[in-house]
């Protein structure tokens, strides 16, 4: 009895040690931004004694929800912040242009306006560039373009740029097209995969080399964070990005429907779930998801789902399609899958289903600029495209491997 005493409170111990273990390291902090190591030794060399100017907006911030813009007025001479579309708060539309402006006494340049690069009389204002912005880890997004911008300039200007290392929500996996060089726009403009993999750091490490800008850059990596961590998993807020990226999640659905949302498909844009949606006034919900959940797709399921967008395309009427849900984000290739959403519903809708061009007098077509090539809208075999897909991401990870800060 004795000695079965003893075992029990050895084992209750035991459990105890390993809970307290547990909880300990589940409130640790995983994820070290590099906006969080400012105040290190090599960061201060880096930044001590300059004007600096800031790239960012408002997912600018430390795990504890503190602005960049906040932390280096406090520790240093902050003189200028550059801003991308959206705005410097993320409450500019997507493609609405805004005007440069004050924000605490600091002069706020618009870099989506009238300029897309920085002028030579705002770099006069400072000595280096900071950048501290969140991206969502697709090609299309346009804050690695305006930092491309911003590198460019500032090397003609001969002042340096320090990027403040963050994640890429959507981890380190490389999947869908490579860009095309005869599809570069402002929304890519260099020949990346469409879910490219790489950090705000790494992508400029990359671009900075292999692009010849010749910008004297410094990177402030992170701590903590591997190529196979989702923002899920980095212990992190989850800051607006944009107007329609409002959680992480939202990134991830992005790079599922964001080529398609460039037909005349609505993808939810104008309801409280963008993104999370494919549907049009033709389709019906019912055959929609029918024809999906034929395909057995790993990772993902739908709900057939009517919508009638508040604003955006088809405003104000009812939209048949499926609402989508990723089961198991890790065993989905994004690319592919708005490859399947879409020519499913041209299989279904052959001469409703309409890819619009560009407009504006830029010649083209908003899908191909989308997806980086123009397989999609001809009509090429899905598993024809995803094979050649994947041949190119692996040849572009070999050709970034060099520029990785993280394994």
């Amino acid at each position: 009895m004795k000695k079965s005493f003893c075992i029990w409170i050895l084992c209750s111990l035991l459990i105890m040690l390993f809970a307290a273990t547990s909880f300990a390291a589940a409130g640790e902090k995983r994820v070290v931004l590099g906006i969080e190591r400012i105040d290190e030794p090599f960061a201060k060399q880096l930044l001590a004694g300059k004007r600096l100017g800031l790239f960012t907006n408002q997912s600018g911030v430390d795990s504890k929800l503190r602005s960049s813009t906040e932390l280096l007025q406090k520790s240093y001479n902050l003189t200028a912040l550059f801003v991308p579309e959206h705005g410097l708060f993320g409450a500019v539309a997507a493609g609405e242009t805004f005007e440069s402006h004050t924000y605490k006494d600091i002069p706020v340049h618009s870099l989506y306006g009238e300029n897309r690069r920085p002028s030579a009389k705002m770099l006069d204002e400072i000595d280096t560039m900071v950048v501290d912005i969140q991206d969502v880890g697709i090609r299309h997004y346009t804050y690695f373009s305006s930092l491309a911008y911003i590198m460019e300039e500032c090397a003609k200007a001969k002042k340096q740029v320090v990027v403040l290392d963050r994640p890429n929500p959507l981890g380190g996996a490389m999947q869908g097209p490579v860009l095309k060089p005869e599809y570069k726009t402002f929304i890519g403009l260099y020949e990346l995969p469409l879910r490219h993999g790489l950090t705000i750091g790494e992508f400029a490490s990359y671009i900075n080399a292999t692009q010849h800008i010749g910008c004297e850059l410094a990177v402030v990596p992170m701590k903590g964070w591997s190529r196979r961590e989702l923002w899920q998993d980095t212990g992190l807020p989850w800051i607006q990005t944009s107007p329609l990226i409002p959680t992480a999640a939202t990134a991830f659905l992005y790079g599922a429907t964001g080529v398609s949302g460039d037909s005349n498909l609505s993808v939810g844009v104008g309801t409280a779930k963008p993104f999370y949606f494919l549907g049009a006034p033709f389709a019906d919900a019912d055959a929609v998801k029918a024809a999906l959940d034929e395909k057995h797709l790993a990772g993902v399921a739908f709900r057939a789902a009517r919508f009638t967008p508040r604003y955006g395309t088809y405003s104000g009427e009812l939209v048949q399609g499926v609402e989508i849900y990723l089961t198991d984000v890790r065993r989905v290739n994004l690319p592919e899958l708005d490859y399947i959403l879409f020519t499913t519903f041209k299989g279904l809708y052959p001469e409703q289903v309409k890819t619009p061009e560009r407009g504006y007098g830029s010649k083209g077509y908003k899908l191909d600029i989308a997806l980086g090539e123009s397989s999609l809208r001809e009509g090429e075999a899905p598993e024809t495209a995803f094979a050649r897909w994947h041949q190119e991401c692996a040849a572009f990870a070999q050709q970034v491997k060099p520029y990785l800060l993280y394994k």
